[in-house]
């Protein structure tokens, strides 16, 4: 998320009441998560195990709860809690607006296209030409949707991510401030639901066409000409490249990127990156053709116990 106008990063500690290590006229542009961060973002981090990433990414500025070596040219935002002051950020940048129309007024709708009854459109929604928004579809803010879509009924484009800390009285939300975005020619089919991102984009390209009930996390970027099968359940910041073909059922974890022109088989469990042009199967998903040989090769185990019984 980029903010209205460039902030000091004296303006920005004075927002959310913490120290600050640089130069008080140091530039602040926006915030971001780690990897979609560039320079003049705010990066968070809380954790040691992160600190390194953070301190070496893309970002300019680090919201962080220990003060350490700032490394040249960045500079340090120093909070008892980050996670808390990130979400501080959001809020006031990017807060709540109550809804008191199923159409916000300042919708804009390409010629052409058709919403049916009972859809709810929040505010700064941008939708194309040609577009066909079947009955009750909710769209929350601030999404972008491109020309020739059609979207069907009881999906919701920009949900909450679904990105919590654990604190000793449950569990709290980290903000969402972020879009989705649906380029041209894409297809949604019935009740499918497509989380904004974080801070970022949630982005379907253009041509990919997706079956009923499926779930794709925030930030995740589904590349150009894809097909997803129904119930597949893709978590947040996952990079599908172009032309893939995943079919029904598959899972797949969070952060990891599947190769052009992969095919997933039904039931599949992607715990792990997988390269492009092969197909796959199985939990974990492995190529297909190996998996099915191991499945061949269990089969055998009662025929070779047997023989070896008949030996002794």
């Amino acid at each position: 998320m980029k903010f209205p106008n460039p902030y000091t990063l004296k303006q920005i500690a004075q927002l959310i009441d913490c120290e600050f290590v640089g130069d008080d006229d140091f530039p602040v542009l926006g915030m971001n998560e780690i990897h979609v961060v560039e320079p003049g973002d705010i990066v968070f981090v809380d954790h040691p195990k992160y600190y390194d990433k953070a301190l070496n990414s893309a970002a300019t500025i680090v919201l962080i709860n220990k003060e350490v070596e700032c490394p040249e040219g960045k500079a340090l935002l120093v909070s008892d809690d980050p996670f808390r002051d990130f979400n501080k950020l959001t809020n006031h940048f990017k807060p709540f607006k109550v809804a008191n129309a199923q159409i916000s007024d300042s919708v804009k709708i390409g010629e052409g296209t058709v919403i049916q009854p009972n859809c709810f459109i929040g505010h700064n929604v941008v939708i194309g030409k040609n577009c066909v928004i079947h009955s009750n579809v909710s769209i929350y803010d601030d999404a972008v949707i491109g020309d020739n879509v059609t979207i069907h009924a009881n999906t919701v484009l920009g949900a909450n991510a679904f990105y919590y800390k654990k604190r000793p009285e449950g569990f709290d939300r980290l903000k969402s401030s972020g879009r989705v975005v649906i380029q041209d020619n894409v297809d949604i089919g019935a009740s499918c639901t497509i989380d904004r991102g974080v801070t970022g984009d949630t982005i379907i390209s253009e041509g990919s066409k997706l079956d009923n009930l499926i779930q794709i996390g925030h930030d995740t970027v589904v590349g150009k000409k894809c097909l997803i099968a129904s119930q597949a359940g893709i978590a947040g910041c996952v990079v599908i490249e172009d032309e893939v073909t995943i079919w029904g059922q598959v899972g797949c974890a969070s952060g990891i990127t599947i190769g052009t022109k992969a095919v997933v088989h039904a039931q599949a469990g992607i715990s792990k990156s997988l390269a492009g042009h092969k197909t796959y199967w199985g939990t974990p998903a492995q190529e297909a053709k190996e998996h099915l040989k191991g499945l061949a090769l269990v089969k055998q185990i009662p025929k070779v116990l047997e023989e070896l019984k008949t030996k002794k």
